[in-house]
């Protein structure tokens, strides 16, 4: 209806002022079209960007949702290990027996890695708190092994990249 107007209003100026006003509404109608598909293409980017990020997340989630269920899996590999430190009594343990737990043992550790689990093992590096906490120190009179990790009490694992347990260890201290 306001178009109308205009167009009546239009038809009372002359040819050359009617046009001069048709330009001008034509450039602002043009704007808002380009102002309009701008806003659509930064929507539709956002979308694509929201779609990957969630994406990501979601494998992020998958990749770390058997976190607790892997930790309790690997107590029961501990529980393996302690049994094989046990020198002697191991060694009493018929061998048929010997071979079919370590085999269990091994099965164990292959399910784990193949989960994401690496064994972090920090013997001979830098302490370092990320990966490793000290439970105890050795003394020790070499420079090089000041602040190394000389002894691992209890393994560590990382799931992914991402520690999930930090191995017990015991560090030098120069005396």
């Amino acid at each position: 209806m306001e178009e109308e107007k205009d167009l009546e209003f239009e038809e009372e100026l002359e040819p050359g002022d009617a046009l001069k006003r048709l330009r001008e509404k034509l450039k602002i109608a043009q704007a808002e079209r380009q102002e309009y598909l701008d806003a659509s293409q930064r929507l539709r980017a956002d979308y694509v960007n929201l779609k990957r990020e969630s994406e990501a997340a979601r494998l992020e989630l998958t990749k770390f949702a058997n976190e607790g269920l892997l930790l309790e899996t690997i107590s029961v590999l501990d529980s393996f290990e302690q049994a094989f430190s046990h020198q002697e009594s191991w060694a009493g343990v018929p061998e048929v027996w010997r071979q079919g737990v370590e085999q269990i043992h091994g099965k164990l550790g292959a399910v784990l890695e193949k989960h994401g689990i690496e064994v972090l093992d920090p013997v001979g590096q830098e302490f370092n708190p990320s990966e490793a906490q000290a439970v105890g120190n050795i003394d020790t009179k070499k420079d090089e092994e000041d602040n190394m990790v000389l002894e691992v009490v209890q393994k560590g694992y990382s799931l992914h990249g991402k520690v999930i347990r930090p191995a017990s260890v015991r560090v030098g201290h120069k005396v």
